[in-house]
């Protein structure tokens, strides 16, 4: 007999009904994303009026999760990074000195004095006044190589250590740099994504491609340009004793010095050394702030490490300047007064409100390990997401009335109950879609349109096996039942293949075959669903209130 428990019937709708109620907000889009940027914006800054106003939009009761919309929908930015590594060698050779001076220096009666030369970028050259100490400073140098640690282990050293003549040529080793390149890879990922983050943007894609490529897609961005303007700053803060100035940008700063352009007065040039004494890494926060004379700053914080430093060294320096060195601009060269010991001090400069605040976002991301070079860049107009949003309505408006009128011809009664079954199929995929915060784009929705066409399979084997039973002579409960038994396997078999390939599709791909992948197998879920457990109880309710003698498929 055709029965379900009372049990399995409150589960089934109530089910439909979580899964519909989660769908809801879709269609109300507008208006239940200002109400979730509002409370956003309540609890980051403080509640107004006007923001009250936007969050009262929607009732607080109902759910407010929505389906995000992807670039190719909702318009926005795409740009496609190379990062620079090569540079990060450089930088790692030259921290190296200060350590190679240090380890040769109490071997002096031996090797003679110590000088750095000139090298190339990926090398670290320095001279010994007696060449017949190398052997022993060979040993020191070669003391500082550390094993370079992998996936696949321990192995090689991280320096490859050389002579000729007097001279030492330190450089990094191949395993080295292929560790550093996954590192500096790894690291840019997430400081763009925090940097990203930080400006409140929605569901950006940002993942690598290749060896030292990034993809970034951030939907709902003004321009490409604005995205590169936030990207393309490395956001590298140094602090560095100052030893003079300049107006002449060539003129010749001394050894182990460097020569930066202000960023607040034209012309003018700071000498200041070439090391840091401290650097942005010891920041923990940042915030924009005003300073005593209600001038626009930022305020930083510092880890134990670097208020240690920074207390030492202005302990060490009062009465000197010292430069506060941002993206390779001395910003401000204010001079030590006293030691600066509380862990904490401000930034100040020419600095407009909203500047401080995108140096804020800057400070506490990070700095970039390397500089990006962009490679291609695409801005994609509201408008043209737009256009694609109402293609996407057609086709699947289009192709669900298709699927509809041939049920209902195909199979009268049975047929429409397939179809209140399929639209309770499409509002469960948004609701899915809505509650595991999934992105939606054109791709997802040819599998949505997809799923409507695969949706009625089910259906479609379940009622020509009831017709097959009514034909040998069966009666209308029995043939029911068997359909279903009957058609389960074949359901299952053909269902499961397809998720094995939106699995594949979502493992192995990116971007927008992901989101179709990702619809594609949440529409087989629920089209498994309701044809298997909706659309029999819907038949089961139907003949429990008619009772035919006879039925019709």
């Amino acid at each position: 007999m055709l029965q379900f428990d009372l049990w399995k019937r409150i589960v089934i709708w109530g089910l439909v009904l979580i899964g519909l109620l989660m769908a809801v907000p879709n269609g109300f889009y507008t208006r239940v994303e200002q109400h979730n940027d509002a409370l956003a914006a309540i609890e980051k800054t403080g509640s107004t009026p006007e923001l009250e106003a936007k969050a009262a939009q929607w009732p607080n009761w109902m759910p407010s999760s929505l389906v995000n919309l992807g670039l190719d929908l909702r318009g926005g930015a795409h740009l496609l990074a190379e990062v620079q590594v090569q540079e990060v060698y450089e930088r790692q050779l030259k921290a190296m000195w200060p350590d190679v001076r240090d380890i040769l220096r109490p071997a002096r009666d031996v090797i003679g004095g110590v000088r750095r030369l000139e090298s190339p970028k990926d090398q670290l050259r320095v001279r010994i006044a007696n060449p017949a100490g190398m052997g022993k400073a060979l040993e020191l140098v070669r003391s500082l190589a550390q094993p370079v640690v992998t996936l696949a282990g321990v192995g090689q050293k991280d320096l490859e250590v050389s002579a000729k003549g007097d001279v030492i040529t330190i450089q990094l080793s191949d395993a080295e740099k292929q560790a550093l390149d996954e590192r500096t890879l790894q690291q840019s990922l997430e400081i763009i994504r925090r940097r990203v983050d930080e400006v409140g943007t929605r569901e950006p894609t940002i993942q690598r491609q290749g060896a030292d490529r990034i993809l970034i897609q951030v939907p709902g961005l003004g321009s490409a340009q604005e995205l590169k303007h936030l990207l393309g700053k490395p956001g590298m803060l140094e602090f560095k004793p100052v030893v003079g100035q300049t107006r002449d940008p060539k003129a010749n700063p001394g050894a182990r010095n460097e020569i930066l352009p202000s960023a607040n007065e034209e012309g003018a040039y700071y000498i200041v050394e070439e090391l840091p004494v401290m650097t942005g890494e010891d920041l923990t926060n940042a915030q924009p702030t005003f300073d005593r004379n209600g001038r626009p700053a930022v305020s930083f914080r510092l880890n134990p490490t670097g208020g240690r430093k920074f207390c030492q060294y202005s302990g060490d320096n009062v009465g000197s300047p010292f430069a506060i060195v941002l993206d390779h601009k001395v910003i401000s060269a204010p001079t030590i007064q006293t030691a600066i010991c509380g862990g904490s001090g401000i930034i100040t400069g020419s600095f407009s409100v909203e500047e401080t605040t995108n140096l804020a976002v800057l400070l506490r991301a990070g700095a970039l390990p390397a500089p990006m070079k962009f490679l291609e860049e695409r801005t994609i107009g509201p408008e043209l997401g737009q256009d694609s949003i109402d293609a996407g309505k057609i086709a699947a408006i289009v192709a669900g009335v298709a699927v509809l009128v041939f049920m209902i011809l195909s199979y009268g009664l049975f047929g429409l109950f397939a179809d209140i079954a399929l639209m309770i199929n499409v509002g469960l995929i948004f609701g899915l879609l809505s509650l595991i915060g999934a992105t939606l784009t054109l791709p997802g929705i040819a599998g949505i349109v997809l799923t409507v066409g695969m949706a009625v399979d089910a259906n479609v084997l379940i009622y020509e096996r009831i017709r097959e039973e009514l034909k040998a002579g069966k009666g209308p409960v029995r043939a029911i039942e068997l359909g279903y038994e009957k058609a389960l396997s074949a359901i299952i078999d053909a269902n499961i293949t397809t998720l094995l390939t939106a699995l594949i599709l979502f493992v192995m791909g990116s971007g927008p075959v992901r989101g179709f992948a990702v619809t594609l197998g949440l529409g087989i879920v629920t089209s498994v669903f309701t044809a298997i457990y909706v659309t029999r109880l819907i038949v089961v309710m139907w003949y429990e209130r008619r009772k035919p003698k006879q039925i019709e498929v």
